[in-house]
């Protein structure tokens, strides 16, 4: 009888899956329209990601106990409420400018398959569509979003593998590729080329989000973040490289879609189109579970008093709404605000502007790993991730490190004003209202 719970717990196998579905978004989708004038830099840029994220992926595992108590918890016994704190609000920043990048690139997808919606103002306004009626979904529940998952990781996968398999193809035919672009290989071009390339890579902390239901999670979720992290990061070398080696540079700095029209040159538009259908819908259903995640982390965040309390209020069975129309409200603002830049520019700030929020977390983890004083060979990696993270930082740019800045002050602020609040309203007077004990934890 006791055994019976054991099905529910996530095995070896069920948890390498979530750090794969994780990482494998709709970013590596638009990708090779921001790295295309890259060139040769590409290339490099996706090795030296790889090999980074790995070493990440190693520290962050090693902070994991048996408990399986989640990120925030390991990095708040390393250093503190505070640290926690701002390692949860880069991670949800992080989710913000992803469900931005993730609406665009479902919006992009369509406008293939809808020639109409190809302008870039009709982008962005398609974009703020699937997010609004995203969280009109997650507001009635969550119950269908079982039901796309396997259906999208299908969508996602399939995609990358054919591009690959077409170069395949032309390689063993003799065909000529198109060349890269003309662009000198500079420690620049590299760091822009790792800082854009990382984005698609980030999703492995993902496997530190369940909380007590990983099965024997001290061995099964260092193993599924390294090994995943490898799969996908090789995955995405040979597809994106692909790309680059099947169209010319300039139809992919402009293209909405390039891996539809890499399918184009080999196979025809009928293909094409239900390529771009396909990313659209796994863009799509990869938006709808950024929503609910968003949702659910500030609502966990205003729970503990780090933010404003009507973000607790919920509906039916304990649906934050409060929390998750807040949270798609700050996206919408990303995609409306940046809507007079092209498609590509648009996607790239967004994607910068997550990568610079997620390297705090992964540069915090990193350090409370060697916190932990592992020993000679177990500290080389985590110090290259380490490394690693400051080289993307500097990759991001002046701009996206400035927005990272000022909304890692701003949740700084709001933190700081809720426990005076709460603290006010713990200290008032008898005849008020007493505050609920924890209120301000």
């Amino acid at each position: 009888m006791p055994d019976r719970g054991a099905p529910q717990l996530l095995g070896a196998w069920m948890t390498a899956a979530l750090v794969v579905g994780g990482i494998i978004g709709s970013g590596i989708f638009m990708l090779p329209v921001a790295l295309a004038p890259l060139g040769a830099n590409a290339v490099a840029g996706w090795l030296v990601s790889g090999v980074g994220a790995l070493c990440i992926a190693f520290a962050l595992s090693r902070l994991v106990t048996a408990d399986g108590a989640g990120l925030q918890a390991y990095i708040e016994r390393g250093f503190g409420p505070l640290a926690g704190f701002v390692v949860a609000w880069c991670f949800l920043v992080s989710t913000w400018a992803a469900n931005a990048a993730l609406a665009i690139a479902a919006a992009s997808a369509t406008s293939r398959v809808i020639p109409a919606f190809a302008d870039p103002g009709w982008v962005a306004a398609l974009a703020v569509g699937f997010i609004a009626f995203l969280t009109a979904v997650n507001a009635a529940g969550a119950r269908a979003m079982g039901r796309l998952a396997v259906v999208t990781t299908l969508l996602k996968i399939l995609p990358l593998i054919a591009v690959v398999v077409l170069v395949a193809i032309g390689s063993a035919q003799g065909r000529d590729f198109e060349p890269l672009a003309a662009s000198p290989l500079t420690i620049d071009n590299i760091a822009l080329a790792v800082a854009l390339t990382l984005f698609a890579l980030t999703g492995f902390e993902n496997a530190l989000a369940p909380v007590g239901k990983v099965r024997d999670p001290a061995r099964n979720i260092p193993r599924a973040m390294v090994i995943g992290t490898a799969f996908v990061a090789l995955l995405y070398l040979l597809s994106s490289s692909s790309v680059l080696l099947l169209l010319p540079q300039s139809q992919v700095a402009t293209s909405a879609a390039p891996f539809a029209d890499a399918l184009v040159t080999q196979w025809g538009e009928g293909a094409a189109i239900l390529a771009a259908l396909g990313m659209a819908i796994a863009a799509f259903g990869a938006l709808n579970g950024g929503i609910m995640v968003a949702g659910e982390a500030s609502y966990s965040m205003a729970l503990r008093g780090d933010l404003p309390k009507v973000l607790t209020r919920t509906r039916g069975a304990n649906t934050p709404v409060a929390s998750q129309l807040a949270s798609s409200a700050i996206v919408i603002l990303l995609v409306f605000f940046n809507s007079s830049r092209t498609t590509a520019g648009l996607f790239q700030f967004v994607i910068l502007l997550s990568t610079v929020a997620v390297l705090v977390v992964y540069l915090i983890g990193s350090l409370a790993a060697l916190k932990l004083r592992p020993g000679p060979l177990a500290a080389l990696p985590i110090v290259a991730g380490l490394g690693f993270a400051l080289f993307a930082f500097y990759g991001s740019g002046l701009e996206a490190n400035l927005w990272g800045l000022a909304l890692l002050a701003a949740g700084l602020a709001i933190r700081t004003l809720m426990h005076r609040l709460n603290s006010s309203a713990a200290t008032a007077p008898a005849a008020a209202p007493a505050a609920p004990p924890g209120s301000s934890a």
